[in-house]
């Protein structure tokens, strides 16, 4: 039986990716990049909640705390959920195709299947978005002595995020035009707002630790 891959140790999982197998690979990376930019934005709400000498940062700690305890547990999921939609393309493309309908029974479970192997990593896209946002108002108004933490929650947050669509788009390049509408529509406007987050965040903090 498969080990999710948060239940592993962190050497585990290390070994696991440095290995030839092509899973886990640079989705499942991104989806666990996400978990730890989520982990690292709960330490500092907790560093600033309750202290008065941050009160005024309580309020978007408590909002980024909420969001981030529900991100750790899905950004495991999608770390399993995006290795198990690649091992089923994988499966897909050794299915028979002796005879027509053969043919045509495969090539439709390779499209679906890719399908399924762009949706995960847009959801980890979506989802990296959501946190990075709150970002900027944390580093701002949160403990300042964690101002820096908050950084590298950001550049882990953006690189599973921008990760993320790399695979949304080599999926979906393989794809009729016809599928993954909504993927195809929406997916440049996240890329172009992670940047814009991503490059506020990170004058914040490269001026509040200078």
């Amino acid at each position: 039986m498969k080990i999710p891959w948060m239940d592993m140790t962190l050497r585990e999982f290390q070994s696991a990716l440095a290995s030839s197998s092509p899973t886990p690979g640079g989705g499942t990376a991104a989806a666990i990049a996400l978990g730890q930019a989520a982990a690292l934005t709960i330490m500092v709400g907790d560093l600033t909640i309750g202290k008065e000498k941050w009160q005024s940062g309580w309020e978007i700690a408590n909002e980024a705390v909420a969001l981030s305890i529900r991100l750790m547990t899905r950004a495991g999921n999608l770390a399993d959920e995006d290795s198990d939609s690649f091992d089923a393309v994988m499966a897909s493309f050794k299915l028979a195709k002796g005879t027509d309908q053969e043919k045509d029974i495969r090539r439709q479970a390779i499209r679906a299947a890719t399908l399924g192997a762009a949706e995960v990593p847009f959801e980890t896209a979506k989802l990296s978005l959501e946190l990075l946002k709150l970002l900027p108002d944390l580093a701002m108004f949160g403990n300042s002595n964690a101002v820096s933490d908050v950084g590298v929650a950001g550049l882990l947050a953006s690189a599973a995020c921008k990760g993320a669509i790399f695979n949304v788009k080599i999926n979906l390049s393989s794809l009729p035009e016809s599928m993954g509408a909504e993927l195809r529509q929406n997916t440049p406007a996240i890329l172009d707002e992670c940047r814009e987050v991503s490059r506020n965040l990170m004058k914040i903090v490269n001026d509040l630790t200078n």
